[in-house]
């Protein structure tokens, strides 16, 4: 029993001591900063907030630089480029404070084990953070390497897949942390730049898979089809669809979208019809015409999924292509067409166009001038529409330039030439509209111009006063005759306005007979181009017989139906053989 009492007692005055001693080491720094603490390697135990403040300004000066490197390279960041400061009153307050957080029991424990465990505090560091992002920004952008991403070729009629190339990326979240904390202790020592690899590169057995599924589109393609044309996706376009998976990258086909999009998607176009009544009789002509049109927006959800589902046929079949016709969502304009005028000019009704490449600059002029005067021209009901009678006069005197033109079995220079480019695009809008054509005449050989974008046999000759190009409006209302010539990529499109009465326009494939060969090549003196030039402006051409059948119905019915018989003399090609002055 007394061993038991003298335990006690030690233990009571061992714990006496140690009550005694805290008590002693609290008085000690009452309004001081506890043993052990420094800033940035400044002592500054013992210390009140004030004596402490002033001591760090003295002891401490922000780095001017600090360098962060990243194996051959050095990135040198000037403190006064991101404003540097030191907030010494908030630093030597934190000391203070850091073991007086108003918990007694974790402040006792935090102030013992300061006793074994010193601790040495950052400064309160103030900073443009905006500047150091933008530094940090650019030091990644040096240092950063894109990863490559796997990439599928032919070559030589076989699939060759790229596994890729790892790439690497600064950690701009880390490096700006190191950045803070040196900051924080005035250091100016190296940081090293932490980086990360990104690595999305194909092993053996992902590149063997891409491979076989490559293979199976080799030489296939998928047409989608548009109101305003088509878009032809190649091979080469799919392969680059692939993705390592076995599927296909939503990312990529995005893109394709994108570029329909910026293709087919047009706001709704309320009509313009301005019509100026004839001096003497009643047919006039619309001097400004823009049909009512509705918004397209490419329907991006449904493009997806039926080029997903068409590829995914194409990749399981032998078939070579895989069309579907692009999903478009709709918007009605406020105004229809028919809301701005009384003559049944309600909707488009046929359509016609035509290129013109490589046409000398007289030619290209006189184009554009015909197509704007048949331009706006108005065809009654029961009307017969004569091409010469509303072109007029065609001569210099009406301001045609001399072009290549054929007469009496050759290609020579005359006033005009480029005007049958006109009626033969007109040509193809009456066929497609169902009209009944009147008159026509094939040139009398095969002309490349009319052979750019078409089969041969749809192109139309005139030369007032004949032949002549005719045609009968036998519709309900009148016919507006519209023309737009572009100069620039060398098109003609000419669309007829009316009233639809349900009749529908089928042109049989051209059939070529009796073919027979092209003449010797032809040089024509050329007093337009510089001395020692030689330019093509007609290509050989085999004589031939070329023959299509018309068919006009509505419904059951043929209304008209007509076969057009071509008969082409085989031609020469020619080259212009400069004679005028040179440049």
């Amino acid at each position: 029993m007394g061993s038991l009492r003298r335990v006690l007692n030690i233990i009571l005055f061992v714990f006496s001591l140690i009550v005694l001693f805290f008590c002693l080491y609290n008085l000690t720094f009452l309004g001081k900063i506890f043993l052990n603490i420094s800033v940035a390697g400044v002592r500054v135990s013992g210390l009140d907030i004030n004596t402490a403040s002033q001591l760090l300004s003295e002891k401490i000066k922000p780095p001017e630089d600090v360098s962060l490197v990243y194996q051959d390279q050095t990135f040198e960041l000037l403190t006064k480029d991101i404003d540097l400061s030191y907030d010494f009153p908030v630093t030597a307050r934190k000391a203070f404070n850091l073991v007086r957080t108003g918990n007694i029991g974790s402040d006792l424990v935090s102030r013992a084990r300061l006793l074994f465990y010193p601790a040495d505090l950052g400064i309160e560091t103030k900073f443009d953070e905006t500047k150091l992002q933008k530094f940090i920004s650019v030091v990644a952008g040096e240092v950063s390497r894109e990863p490559v991403s796997f990439s599928i070729k032919v070559v030589k009629g076989s699939v060759v897949v790229n596994k890729g190339i790892a790439g690497s990326e600064v950690d701009q979240n880390v490096l700006q942390e190191k950045i803070k904390e040196e900051l924080s202790f005035a250091s100016n020592a190296d940081i090293f730049i932490p980086i990360k690899i990104v690595d999305n590169t194909l092993d053996d057995t992902e590149v063997d898979s891409i491979k076989i599924h490559a293979e199976k589109f080799l030489g296939k393609k998928v047409i989608a089809n548009s109101e305003t044309g088509n878009y032809t996706i190649s091979d080469t376009d799919i392969l680059n669809f692939l993705d390592s998976s076995d599927g296909f990258d939503s990312e990529k086909i995005n893109t394709l979208m994108n570029k329909v999009a910026n293709v087919i998607d047009r706001d709704p176009q309320n009509p313009k019809f301005i019509f100026q009544p004839a001096q003497t009789g009643d047919s006039g002509k619309v001097t400004e015409f823009q049909p009512a049109l509705e918004g397209i927006s490419l329907d991006r959800e449904k493009f997806s999924a039926k080029l997903t589902e068409q590829l995914t046929l194409l990749e399981n079949s032998n078939d070579k292509s895989e069309s579907f016709d692009i999903p478009v969502n709709k918007t009605p304009p406020d105004i229809t067409t028919d809301k701005v005028n009384n003559l049944g000019i309600k909707q488009l009704i046929g359509r016609g166009t035509s290129t013109f490449f490589h046409s000398i600059p007289g030619r290209v002029y006189n184009v554009v001038l015909a197509s704007s005067r048949i331009n706006g021209t108005l065809v009654k009901p029961g009307d017969t529409f004569s091409f010469n009678d509303t072109l007029g006069d065609v001569s210099a005197f009406t301001g045609y330039q001399q072009a290549y033109i054929i007469s009496g079995g050759k290609t020579i220079l005359g006033d005009g030439g480029g005007v049958c480019q006109v009626s033969t695009t007109l040509f193809r809008a009456i066929l497609n509209a169902g009209l009944p054509v009147v008159e026509r005449a094939a040139h009398a050989y095969r002309v490349g111009y009319y052979e750019q974008d078409s089969p041969p046999g749809l192109d139309a000759t005139v030369y007032g006063p004949s032949p002549d190009l005719k045609f009968t409006n036998d519709t309900p209302g009148y016919i507006l005759i519209e023309a737009t010539a572009n100069p620039k990529n060398y098109s003609l499109v000419f669309e007829l306005y009316g009233t639809s009465d349900g009749r529908a326009a089928t042109i049989s494939k051209p059939v070529v007979t009796n073919v027979t060969p092209a003449l010797p090549t032809v040089y024509q003196d050329d007093p337009t181009l510089p001395t020692g030039t030689l330019k093509q402006t007609d290509f050989s051409a085999a004589g031939a017989t070329v023959t299509f059948n018309y068919f006009v119905k509505r419904g059951d019915e043929i209304i008209f139906q007509k076969t057009f018989v071509s008969n082409y003399r085989p031609w020469a090609a020619v080259y212009l053989r400069g004679t005028g002055p040179a440049i």
